[in-house]
């Protein structure tokens, strides 16, 4: 361990979905600002070796890393806030860890030793912690331990962190998230959940430095106070998180309270010579505040009829990435969520995307609603609505395109019908072989891959450059045995892999369409609030132009 390096610990008290990753993206991104190079780790206590096999609908979006590793959503908030590409290391589930130590006994890495949770799990979850440090080269590691106190499955990870503490009492700081309700009958906000659940933390031998009060008011002085007085800390140590407009304000929000000084007095250390001080944040979050057009854009799929409190969960770095451009575009966008299923049950009723500025397809699986997306494709390319398509909505758009131009009735994806005669989307030959031998995870495009794109194209001037790489997670491809005759009768495959033989992007010219591309990677997974993605900038300019036409 690097001398003095820190280690922050973010754990969630009261009840779950209190904003620990939001919380822990904030405080970072305030570190930063400060002059200090932050590393953030997510700990998810689940079994689950990683979250790509985890129902998105269920427990939330499955954010891809360049390496190809399926995490939990909050490694996104930490990839947009803190303006950094993580690392494998920077994500540990417990099933990582118990499947680590496990082959290791097996192999006898522990040479015949009694294998024990205590000390053998929390020693490779400290040192995973310390790998990770020292391959950001960090002055600061943030860990948030996923779940609430009281979870059965987290108590390893905080006793981990416990025995950091003991050895490195100055190094050490834990934040609790809490929650302090107003019930309706009383119109009063209580502190006693949040008294209940440091003293529930105080049970595992870890007192809390910071507690960061959310509520749906600012906390009072009253209130801190009283706090204070009963978890053992500092008023100055009690930070109000009310709930705001938007989580982007969150680090400006902790700062009135002063929560740097906080941090830096607990971890003894001092401040650095900086440059901004959350300026560039400052002038993003005025963007949003002050963008008054609104556009509507709908996004139309096929698990739209399970809720829309799920939906933003499952597709959180495209709503996110349509925010990003729309704001530095001085404009909101108002998404709109379209079962496709409706234009199966009553064809006339996709008339009604007329009345929208711009139509995503995003990614998705499965047979269900697949018809209603086709027409939605065919009725946006005909009427020339802007068009984006993510992953399954290129996917589509070939399939659309090959039907109703190309004239191939019986053009399909081989996901959903592997024995149509013309499969323009298919499984490789290589991969083919290993669905043979029951390889499945091998099937899968997963992380960051180059490509070449075509001078020319909208995707090259969006760009500005003829070469990319971003992030895939999809198992069919453009079958290479179509692609001449499609090019022929019009779509563009603009972006390609340096081989020629993947299809990365597909696109009609601006004389035919004023913006229909679609996408076999996932662009929405590289935007970030500073930095918008190129190919979103470009959806929501020509969902303007359309506005204003």
């Amino acid at each position: 361990m690097k001398k003095n390096h820190k280690y922050i610990f973010v754990i969630g008290g009261v009840m779950s979905g209190v904003g620990k990753g939001i919380a822990s993206s904030s405080i970072g991104k305030i570190l930063q600002a400060k002059g200090f190079k932050v590393n953030p780790i997510k700990v998810d206590p689940y079994l689950n070796v990683d979250a790509g096999t985890m129902n998105p609908t269920e427990h939330g979006e499955v954010f891809v890393l360049d390496s190809g590793l399926e995490t939990d959503q909050d490694m996104g908030n930490y990839e947009r806030f803190l303006e950094m590409d993580l690392k494998d290391d920077d994500y540990m589930t417990s099933g990582m860890i118990y499947r680590h130590v496990i082959e290791k006994e097996r192999n006898l890495g522990y040479k015949g030793k009694t294998v024990e949770a205590i000390p053998h799990i929390t020693e490779e979850i400290v040192s995973r912690w310390k790998k990770s440090a020292e391959h950001h080269n960090s002055d600061v590691t943030l860990v948030e331990i996923g779940g609430t106190i009281g979870d059965y499955q987290n108590i390893l990870f905080i006793e981990a962190a416990r025995n950091l503490k003991i050895k490195y009492p100055d190094d050490v700081a834990f934040i609790i998230v809490t929650y302090l309700p107003i019930p309706g009958s009383l119109g009063e906000m209580k502190t006693r959940p949040t008294q209940n659940a440091v003293r529930q933390l105080n049970s595992y031998g870890v007192q809390p430095d910071i507690i960061i009060a959310r509520g749906t008011e600012p906390l009072d002085a009253k209130r801190k106070e009283k706090i204070a007085i009963s978890c053992a800390i500092n008023p100055e140590n009690v930070i109000s998180a009310p709930d705001i407009e938007s989580i982007y304000d969150v680090p400006i929000n902790f700062e009135r309270d002063k929560i740097s000084s906080v941090i830096l007095k607990v971890l003894h250390m001092k401040g650095r010579v900086h440059n901004g001080d959350l300026d560039e944040w400052k002038t993003f979050v005025k963007k949003r505040a002050k963008a008054k057009k609104q556009l509507k854009i709908a996004v139309v799929g096929k698990y739209f009829d399970t809720g829309e409190y799920t939906l933003s969960d499952a597709y959180v770095s495209v709503i996110e990435a349509v925010k990003f451009s729309s704001y530095w575009k001085d404009t909101r966008s108002q998404l709109t969520w379209v079962n496709s299923k409706e234009y199966e049950k009553n064809p006339k009723k996709i008339e009604e995307l007329r009345e929208f500025d711009g139509i995503i397809v995003p990614g998705g699986f499965g047979e269900s609603g697949i018809e209603g997306v086709i027409k939605t494709i065919e009725f946006v390319r005909k009427n020339k609505i802007p068009f984006l398509g993510l992953c399954y909505g290129m996917q589509l758009a070939v399939v659309e395109y090959s039907r109703n131009v190309l004239g191939w009735k019986k053009a399909h994806t081989a996901e959903i019908n592997p024995k149509a005669s013309r499969l323009v989307i298919d499984i490789m030959p290589e991969q083919k072989e290993n669905l043979k031998n029951g390889n499945y995870g091998a099937t899968m495009r997963l992380g960051a891959y180059p490509a070449v794109l075509k001078k020319g194209s909208v995707a090259f001037e969006a760009y500005q450059t003829g070469k990319i790489s971003e992030r895939h997670r999809h198992r069919y491809e453009v079958n290479p045995e179509y692609v001449p005759d499609i090019e022929k009768a019009g779509l563009i495959f603009s972006g390609k892999s340096p081989s020629g033989k993947l299809m990365e992007i597909a696109e009609l010219p601006k004389d035919v369409h004023p913006f229909f591309l679609g996408t076999q990677f996932h662009p929405e997974l590289k935007a970030r609030p500073l930095h918008p993605h190129p190919l979103f900038t470009a959806f929501v300019s020509a969902c303007l132009k359309k506005q204003s036409s």
